[in-house]
């Protein structure tokens, strides 16, 4: 198997961010909570720059301002005001932006997009232990489909899953990626003694297919603007963007999920089945 020269800066940068998140999670709190508005802010940030967006103090002031408000009234638990908050922000990065067609159509866009980073795991989250537990799963789920889509796609290779935006990925690493993630969501809840059926199973596939579709999404949109990385944030390895690119996705379909099932405990809709 031939491993990618991208493979050590990945390790590196995973070896960091995977147990300050994994502690953050457990700590939860306001702690939790300031890390992932944060981390939504340099999303956006990263955002506003790779589309080239002007007058980039404006959006993100508006962009910033509404991901705060957002996550301040979340300590109330309204979560449709939340939401509401963030297209807002939306709407009013759309009426802000300036220059080209493309320019002022994407703007808007890095406010939802950071929006999707910052509810979910925070909504999630304010649920006691199964919201840690919920959490923990998700990570599980993202993170087991990237280490396995990456080494079963060079171990096992074959035809491209979409050449034209990422020239790297197979088939067989998408594939392979659904499973362990299917595997990997099971084992967490075996192991947090949360005793779902099995159909929990197809909702580890949902969201990893969600994983996947997210990093090609970024991936598309770094075509489309000529950039290689979302910014230089992390050394040798690009933006916060390109490490969060699937959670992002996955995090929103499992709020999604958690919301249409049972919107009154949202850790609860997801998992139990």
């Amino acid at each position: 198997m031939r491993i990618g020269a991208d493979f050590l800066p990945r390790l590196g940068s995973a070896l960091v961010l995977a147990p300050l998140a994994v502690i953050a999670a457990c700590w939860g709190g306001w702690p939790f909570t300031l890390l992932v508005t944060c981390a939504a802010v340099i999303v956006l940030w990263e955002w506003v720059r790779m589309v080239a967006a002007v007058p980039r103090t404006a959006l993100l002031t508006v962009g910033g301002v509404a991901i705060v408000a957002a996550m301040l009234v979340l300590a109330v638990r309204p979560i449709p005001v939340a939401m509401a908050i963030i297209v807002l922000g939306g709407i009013a990065s759309a009426l802000v932006a300036r220059g080209g067609r493309q320019r002022r159509i994407w703007a808007p866009f890095g406010v939802l997009y950071a929006g999707a980073l910052a509810l979910p795991p925070v909504v999630l989250r304010q649920e006691g232990s199964l919201g840690l537990i919920s959490l923990i799963w998700l990570l599980a789920v993202v993170w087991s489909t990237d280490i396995a889509a990456y080494f079963c796609g060079r171990l096992i290779g074959g035809p491209k899953l979409w050449p034209r935006v990422s020239p790297n990925k197979t088939w067989s690493g998408s594939i392979g990626g659904t499973l362990f993630a299917m595997l990997g969501g099971m084992a967490t809840l075996h192991v947090a003694g949360v005793h779902a059926p099995l159909l929990a199973a197809p909702v580890a596939v949902l969201v990893s297919i969600a994983s996947q579709g997210g990093d090609l999404f970024e991936s598309a949109m770094k075509r489309r603007f000529g950039v290689k990385d979302s910014s230089t944030l992390i050394p040798g390895h690009g933006g916060l963007m390109d490490r969060l690119d699937g959670f992002i996705a996955a995090a929103a379909l499992a709020l999604l999920i958690g919301l249409l099932r049972d919107p009154s405990a949202l850790a609860r809709g997801l998992l139990m089945w």
